[in-house]
């Protein structure tokens, strides 16, 4: 099994939702689920990389 970078896996949720919004419309339940998919994995990324601002080190 290959595995991923969060960046890699955040770039290709992101290929899927372009390719799901292109097929189904950007209102579909399918599109909605990829974008909170999509949320989560960003939110993960933006946790893991903030750093502490240095005035409350």
């Amino acid at each position: 099994m290959v595995k991923h970078s969060l960046h890699e896996i955040i770039e290709m949720k992101r290929q899927q939702l372009l390719v799901a919004s292109r097929s189904n419309g950007l209102s579909s339940s399918n599109v909605l689920k990829i974008s909170q998919e999509l949320d989560k994995l960003l939110n993960q990324y933006d946790k893991e990389n903030k750093r502490t601002p240095s005035h409350l080190r």
